[in-house]
């Protein structure tokens, strides 16, 4: 009795070559689908750029950019058509302490960063975006104020140059 159930619950009657090629389908598919989004969002990606045609990515760029305006000892201002060192600037109206750091950041959104970055006719790029400069004396920061920064990359020589200008230049 007990040897005539257990063959009844052993037999198979197997019909997966059906659902293992329906799984096969759906596999294919999906990876299909997966492959489509991911192309779709790299073209669509805002900071996705032709690095070939500008000479560095639209990335690369503005982290240069971000990068130049921090390094206060060789950013300069431009102004009546010379450009002067922003330390020098500062120090013209209150001269640095001892332990004073000059400070420069660029304080636009990351958004607008990107929508103000824009090709430059025969290869490279130009932004133009706010920068605040500050004093850091210890745990005190004395904002001095804002003013744009015009970071350009030429294609042909390969660099990357920013420069402050004073409002009305």
């Amino acid at each position: 009795m007990l040897g005539g159930d257990m063959s009844k619950h052993t037999t198979s009657t197997s019909h997966g070559g059906a659902g293992r090629a329906l799984l096969w389908v759906a596999i294919i598919l999906t990876v299909a689908l997966l492959g489509f989004v991911t192309a779709t969002a790299v073209r669509a990606n805002p900071i996705y750029s032709d690095r070939d045609a500008n000479g560095i990515s639209k990335y690369k760029f503005i982290e240069a950019c971000k990068e130049i305006a921090e390094d206060t000892e060789e950013l300069t201002v431009g102004a009546m058509g010379q450009a002067i060192p922003l330390k020098t600037l500062v120090e013209q109206s209150s001269p640095l302490k001892a332990g004073d750091e000059l400070h420069a950041a660029v304080e636009a959104e990351p958004a607008e960063i990107i929508k103000a970055t824009q090709t430059v006719e025969g290869g490279g790029w130009t932004l133009t975006a706010p920068v605040t400069i500050a004093v850091h004396s210890g745990e005190r920061v004395n904002t001095l104020g804002q003013l744009p920064m015009a970071c350009t990359h030429d294609k042909k020589t390969g660099k990357t140059t920013a420069t402050l200008n004073l409002p009305g230049q």
